[in-house]
């Protein structure tokens, strides 16, 4: 696993009674833990630092996705479920971009 590579994960509700297997972006990947940004096919929740993917054969996608720099999550390595694709590296330097400027570290 590496940041860039796109995840299958349980990744919990933002009110914590549950998740759901989504996929999600490797923003950092650590000893143990791997640090994620969920992938969301509801285009209508689109936040400024938000990047829309369309699926193709490397990122392994199905539909039109956001993916929701804002809606991050640390879990264990173990939950993973699978690889199921990967970033292009203009994706990534977008990503790079929307962090700075989410976290105002510009």
């Amino acid at each position: 696993m590496e940041k860039g590579d796109i995840l299958l994960i349980p990744f919990p509700f933002t009110d914590l009674k549950g998740n759901k297997n989504r996929p999600a972006l490797v923003l950092i990947n650590g000893e143990f833990d791997i640090t994620l940004a969920f992938i969301s096919t509801q285009l209508k929740w689109k936040e400024e630092t938000d990047i829309l993917l369309k699926p193709n054969k490397n990122n392994g996608l199905k539909k039109e996705s956001l993916l929701r720099l804002s809606k991050i999550a640390t879990i264990d390595k173990d939950l993973a479920l699978g690889r199921i694709g990967r970033m292009d590296s203009y994706e990534l330097k977008l990503v790079n971009i929307n962090l700075i400027k989410l976290f105002k570290l510009y």
